[in-house]
């Protein structure tokens, strides 16, 4: 089942807004290089906000799941990044020797508070900051 592509490994405390933004991003961008794969702490189930920024973007991560970080897949992943934003957010301890580990943080969308607008662009802001991040690391492998 597994094929040579290098394994990437997004994790986050819930699997529901940052990650699944960066899975989604990664898999229309790189899907040809790379083999994309998400997870949490817990599984906190896919955001509807997080599937709605997609949309705008032209990416449909609406039929996501979110799951919990899988011990066999973290010791397979040849990249595990992890894209809790403050202190507070429980990062995943992650063991894995021959993984390049990247920790890209990013202020939870799912925590912004205001009008229904201003929610919307701080998931937009952060879903773009994501893009921009995935599009340097498929041009500098990095």
């Amino acid at each position: 089942m597994m094929n040579n592509k290098p394994l990437v490994y997004f994790l986050c405390t819930g699997n529901s807004c940052r990650s699944q933004i960066a899975d989604g991003f990664l898999k229309a961008l790189g899907s040809d290089k790379y083999e994309v794969r998400s997870a949490g702490l817990e599984a906190h189930g896919l955001n509807p906000r997080a599937v709605q920024t997609m949309k705008e973007a032209g990416i449909d991560i609406s039929n996501h799941t979110s799951d919990v970080i899988d011990p066999e897949m973290l010791k397979q992943a040849d990249y595990i990044i992890t894209l809790c934003g403050h202190a507070n957010d429980n990062c995943p301890v992650v063991r894995n020797d021959k993984a390049e580990r990247w920790h890209w943080g990013f202020d939870d969308p799912a925590k912004a508070t205001g009008t229904e607008e201003e929610i919307t662009a701080t998931f937009a802001e952060v879903r773009d900051s994501i893009k921009a991040r995935i599009e340097q690391f498929l041009k500098e492998g990095k």
